[in-house]
């Protein structure tokens, strides 16, 4: 598995992945309310990795907001969830970042809740409205 900064090329892939992700996991949101645009809308200004396999398939991506140390989204697509994907797209992006660096879960979203916190992410604080909580993690190795 290659981990990269995403270019221009990937971009009607990352579509495709961010899309499926959504429609397949977030029980929570109108699937009719997504659309392939949402992916532009959603990275503007952060940096986007890509992992990929072998063959040059895109297998999940990260987008990070680098001047805050924030990681806004991590995606993997629905065929290629539990082979370490959404893993090594979490370190490269630590290692992108300087500690602490954050990110937002939606509450109702439990198994990336679960996810998060094998990888050492710690809650911080619960926010948003009823429907629309989320946790802000926090990860630190420095604390």
């Amino acid at each position: 598995m290659n981990i990269r900064a995403a270019t221009q090329a990937d971009y009607a892939e990352l579509r495709n992945i961010y899309l499926e992700s959504r429609r397949a996991r977030f029980h929570w949101a109108n699937p009719e309310e997504l659309s392939l645009q949402d992916f532009d809308t959603d990275t503007v200004e952060e940096y986007i990795i890509v992992a990929e396999n072998e063959e040059g398939q895109l297998l999940g991506f990260a987008s990070l907001y680098l001047p805050d140390n924030f990681i806004h989204h991590l995606f993997v697509h629905p065929g290629f969830i539990g082979i370490g994907v959404g893993a090594r797209l979490l370190e490269a992006s630590i290692a992108n970042m300087e500690q602490p660096i954050r990110l937002k879960c939606v509450s109702e979203n439990h198994n990336a809740m679960g996810f998060y916190e094998r990888q050492g992410w710690k809650k911080v604080i619960e926010e948003g409205t009823p429907g629309k909580k989320y946790w802000v993690m926090e990860y630190d190795t420095n604390s």
